[in-house]
């Protein structure tokens, strides 16, 4: 592993990003506290929220009729995916501008590395790069910035002083800026790591730093307990690539969208929009799942093997037939709560081998879906919204079924 001697990483996290784009577009919010939800329901919990409601005890997860309770002035505005996605697209143009975007983390959260003639204006790039964000996408949606000498640090350094602030891990530095850290503030430490290093006598930032590599892997379980101790140290890691296991999407039901016809329809919405990823990424899958949750804990799982498709209609005639045999078994009149599908057993499409002993036509056929959905991809993505595709598309509460942002995934237009 390389030890850098200086500033070798920039990392951009945006603070509460989506309250923070409702507030720059829509005026009449700005100066309230703002909580985003996902669906216009007092029953729903915020996704998001600003500080001015952070001060009031509302956190991501609070119930809308709490978050009004704790705060009547709070305003619920409801999320706005396809917005913050195109948001997101306009930051990056702009950032480019100054420094190359090396790795898109997440919608609101992205990485430049810093070639060596800008190491040591660093901190100058950073206040560029702030200012040009403020004059072109608006003071309102702000950044706060790290510099380290890996991606690691750099990102604990861009939490160090939200919201809008800019942090300086130099090497020479370490570790002192991080003894008055929390240990869940590092990246990586969440509920159950911070269990494992308390039951490992771990609870201060000090103690963890004078672990030994040897130490570390034992209460990680692993390499990545090496990897992590190397990291808050300021060395540059590198990981193998991670493979693709799956695609899928999952969804919770609403109101008067609980029953076994209304969970079907929202079931090939997710179908449909899955399958566009997974073409998108060049795979093909081998399997096909539905899950149906019911409200009272239970759910009616099945699953289907087929010759690696890529198509809409082989996923879609599978989910008839989940369809078929649900309704048989007498589970017409279930009050479902959530469902996901997902696309399994994947295989790339540069790896994957034509079918030798397919019946005659059968080869034929499955090209004509594959081209008919490349084709139905073309459209939509050259609308950047979703103006065509295979039967009913009636959106639900909420809409966007499927087109989710989520951290290390920023949809593509298209699948709105």
């Amino acid at each position: 592993m390389r030890k850098p001697d200086t500033i070798e990483c920039l990392y951009i996290d945006f603070d509460c990003y989506f309250a923070s784009v409702e507030k720059q577009l829509r005026p009449e919010l700005r100066g309230r506290p703002v909580g985003v939800v996902p669906l216009d329901s007092p029953h729903t919990s915020l996704i998001a929220r600003c500080y001015d409601a952070k001060t009031y005890g509302i956190q991501r997860g609070t119930r809308a009729t709490e978050a009004k309770r704790l705060c009547p002035d709070i305003a619920l505005p409801v999320a706005r995916h396809d917005v913050y996605v195109r948001m997101h697209h306009e930051i990056l143009r702009v950032i480019d501008r100054f420094v190359p975007v090396a790795k898109v983390w997440s919608v609101d959260e992205m990485e430049c590395r810093l070639c060596p003639r800008e190491r040591a204006g660093a901190a100058r790039l950073a206040e560029q790069i702030r200012e040009g964000l403020r004059e072109e996408i608006g003071p309102w949606v702000t950044p706060s910035i790290g510099l380290g000498p890996n991606q690691f640090l750099a990102k604990v350094a861009a939490e160090m002083n939200k919201p809008d602030g800019l942090t300086i891990l130099p090497p020479d530095a370490l570790p002192g800026p991080l003894f008055d850290l929390p240990l869940d503030d590092l990246p990586g430490i969440a509920k159950g790591m911070l269990a494992r290093l308390h039951d490992g006598g771990i609870f201060t930032m000090e103690a963890l730093w004078n672990l030994s590599p040897k130490h570390a892997r034992a209460i990680w379980g692993g390499v990545e307990g090496e990897r992590f101790w190397a990291q808050l140290r300021g060395y540059a890691v590198s990981r193998p690539e991670t493979s693709r296991r799956m695609f899928g999407h999952g969804r919770v039901l609403t109101s008067g969208w609980r029953n076994l016809d209304r969970a079907f329809e929202i079931a090939r919405l997710l179908t449909v929009k899955a399958s566009r990823r997974m073409r998108r990424e060049g795979f093909l899958a081998r399997r096909f799942s539905l899950s149906l949750k019911m409200r009272e804990g239970r759910s009616l799982d099945w699953q289907t093997s087929f010759f690696p498709a890529r198509d809409d209609q082989t996923f879609l005639k599978a989910l008839s037939r989940f369809q078929q045999e649900a309704i048989m078994k007498g589970h017409g009149g279930q009050d479902f709560s959530r469902l996901s599908v997902f696309m399994h057993d994947l295989v790339s499409t540069h790896e994957h081998m034509g079918d030798l002993f397919a019946q005659p036509g059968l080869t034929e056929t499955r090209d004509r879906r594959d081209q008919l959905s490349d084709l139905v991809d073309t459209l939509n993505a050259r609308h950047q919204q979703s103006v065509i595709g295979f039967g009913l598309n009636r959106q639900p509460p909420g809409g966007y079924a499927g087109a989710k942002i989520a951290f290390g995934r920023v949809p593509d237009l298209s699948d709105f």
